[in-house]
């Protein structure tokens, strides 16, 4: 719990606008949290979390006397000593981070000189915080502190991250407003790195795209073990021992997806571009991503002989288990890529909440994956929702045309499935054949 309490206006009631809130209402701050969608504040306003993230609800729940959410930027501002700006900064065609958002809440701001310091946690390009301080400055509120705050918060235990982080990155020119930031975490067991603004804002995007940068070269490493006949199981396990490069984020699987990782790794790639800068490491990253759920549908295509008039079950629809995000999930480009073969797609997801659009619209949602897997000709694991290891997997198998199963995760045991009479393909591993009877 925060020694003193404080005032605090969060814009932005997404993902990271609604875990930051909730968290400095549990560290006892009161929060008043803006949005400008009437039904998410209309589902905040009756207890309702319009997104599913572990913990979140309850932490919502518990602190309601802390917490308020409304529509009214002048009512979120009204009584707040620090402003946090937590709006998302989607991708424009050029790969350019949209920052429209944050520069309408600067907008409001320009009406709250009372306000001691102005806060960024949204992802956005370095040089960002220059220019809103010459806003702010422009608007008369030189008094007004300004600081990079970004955030590391994995969906599926954002909570937890928030709470208990690896570090409080907090960029600001002046150390009077560092230190008000840093007093607002008192109570997050974190240590706090202060940054020059411009460090604080390439931390996220540089710290995004290493981890991207891990997961696809462990796909890639994965390609020439199928090549080869090496494990890729087996060489991550060994390689994660290295204390200099540990295990996290060496799982071979479908590629990286999410509202972070492509959208992040593509603004790098773009802030670099523009100035003067070819990134090709991360050029590189970006294709084989790109290339890898495609790959998968290829070696899909070639063990059926074909695709068209296949019924194909796609087990999980979320980027990841732990949350129902389906933003940049591979399963879109799957869905995608097998309509336009013209097979037939059977989804199951325990949590997504697909919108009635392409590629969703055309494909079959089941309620189990038993049901999913029921006349398919084969199955791919898309996410790695624990679910899937409870299946009884004989008897899902006998009801399908084909016991054929596309592990796009490596989370089933081979032997295991083998013994069920499937085919068992995953990605970076040698194919296992059904056991004889």
């Amino acid at each position: 719990m925060a020694s003193t309490s404080r005032s605090v206006a969060v814009f932005g009631a997404g993902y990271i606008g609604l875990v930051t809130g909730a968290c400095f209402a549990e560290l006892g701050h009161r929060v008043a949290v803006r949005d400008v969608q009437p039904e998410r504040i209309r589902l905040l306003n009756s207890g309702d979390v319009p997104i599913y993230e572990p913990g979140l609800g309850e932490l919502i729940a518990a602190n309601k006397e802390r917490l308020t959410f409304t529509l009214d930027a002048r009512e979120a501002l009204q009584d707040a000593e620090i402003a946090y700006i937590c709006v998302d900064t989607p991708p424009t065609a050029s790969g350019d981070a949209d920052l429209s958002r944050v520069w309408a809440v600067i907008e409001t701001l320009k009406d709250a000189p009372h306000l001691t310091a102005v806060v960024i946690k949204s992802t956005v390009p370095v040089g960002t915080g220059d220019r809103v301080r010459c806003a702010l400055d422009d608007a008369g509120l030189a008094q007004v502190g300004y600081a990079a705050n970004p955030e590391f918060t994995a969906e599926g235990r954002a909570v937890e991250d928030f709470l208990r982080p690896d570090r409080i990155v907090i960029g600001a020119s002046d150390t009077a407003t560092a230190q008000l930031i840093a007093d607002l975490h008192d109570g997050v067991e974190g240590p706090v790195q202060a940054l020059s603004v411009a460090s604080a804002e390439m931390v996220k995007l540089a710290a995004n795209a290493l981890l991207a940068t891990k997961i696809t070269f462990i796909n890639e490493i994965a390609t020439v073990c199928e090549a080869t006949g090496a494990d890729v199981e087996q060489v991550a396990t060994a390689i994660g021992l290295d204390h200099r490069l540990g295990p996290h984020f060496l799982k071979a699987g479908l590629g990286y997806g999410g509202s972070c990782f492509p959208k992040d790794s593509r603004a790098l790639r773009a802030m670099a571009s523009n100035s003067g800068y070819p990134f090709q490491l991360l050029n590189s990253v970006i294709e084989v991503n790109d290339l890898q759920p495609r790959r998968a549908i290829q070696r899909l295509k070639t063990e059926l002989g074909g695709l068209k008039g296949r019924r194909i079950a796609l087990l999980g629809m979320t980027f990841k288990a732990g949350t129902d995000d389906l933003r940049e999930a591979p399963s879109a480009v799957i869905a995608a890529r097998l309509l336009a073969e013209s097979a037939e797609v059977h989804c199951w997801d325990p949590m997504a909440r697909p919108a009635d659009v392409a590629p969703w619209n055309a494909t079959v949602r089941h309620s189990t994956p038993a049901g999913t897997m029921h006349d398919a000709d084969a199955a791919i694991v898309v996410t790695e929702w624990p679910e899937l290891k409870s299946v009884d997997w004989s008897a899902a198998g006998r009801s399908m045309r084909r016991r054929l199963l596309f592990d796009g995760r490596n989370v089933l045991d081979s032997n295991a499935m083998a013994s069920a009479g499937f085919t068992y393909m995953s990605v970076g591993r040698a194919t296992v054949l059904p056991y004889a009877e």
